[in-house]
């Protein structure tokens, strides 16, 4: 259960040193520190579920995403989210992973976010379309559809046949969204397939 620094020492009220008590009870891993002033109780929690927590608003996107998603099969191992308006890549570490968050625009960001629930747990993540759309404007601006095609299908194993399992529609409503040339590059390869 994630709980702040204020919820905690709430709870604790009635001892005579609140602050101390969680510092105990952190050293006896009760309370698991996520980041500044945010703990979890569980150790066994999937960092999945904490990433939103950790630094918000945020939603997982990226690689995290396509993976999750089933579009990359490579195994992903950091928890990468989208923020915007921060202007800088932000990394945590704690006991449940690697947590990293980098902008997207301010108008891509709220499309096509799913909101899931596992357990007493709820994230955020992009859709399939969306994560991959993250994804393509993070990346180095590639020199033409060609490479572009290629770079996908080497690196990330995206290749036709999985980027027609997804929804054009919603992929050429995200698309102006982003002002990058791999977007671009990417509208016209849709165009190009039909």
């Amino acid at each position: 259960m994630i709980q702040t620094t204020d919820m905690i020492l709430e709870r604790l009220s009635d001892y005579k040193a609140p602050a101390n008590k969680l510092s105990r009870m952190v050293r006896e891993g009760k309370w698991i520190p996520l980041t500044r002033g945010v703990y979890e109780t569980n150790p066994e929690t999937p960092g999945h579920l904490l990433a939103g927590s950790i630094y918000n608003p945020s939603y997982l996107s990226f690689e995290y995403a396509l993976a999750y998603h089933g579009l990359i099969r490579n195994a992903v191992t950091v928890f990468t989210s989208a923020t915007f308006s921060k202007r800088k890549t932000k990394d945590y570490q704690n006991a449940f992973g690697r947590f990293t968050y980098r902008d997207v625009p301010e108008t891509a960001y709220p499309r096509e976010v799913q909101m899931k629930k596992e357990g007493d747990y709820y994230f955020q993540i992009a859709s399939p379309e969306k994560a991959l759309c993250d994804q393509l404007y993070k990346l180095p601006p590639a020199k033409n559809k060609r490479d572009l095609r290629e770079f996908l299908e080497v690196h990330y194993e995206i290749d036709g046949a999985l980027i027609r399992r997804l929804d054009r529609k919603t992929l050429k409503n995200l698309i102006p969204c982003y002002p990058s040339r791999n977007l671009k590059l990417f509208g016209e390869i849709l165009e190009d397939a039909g």
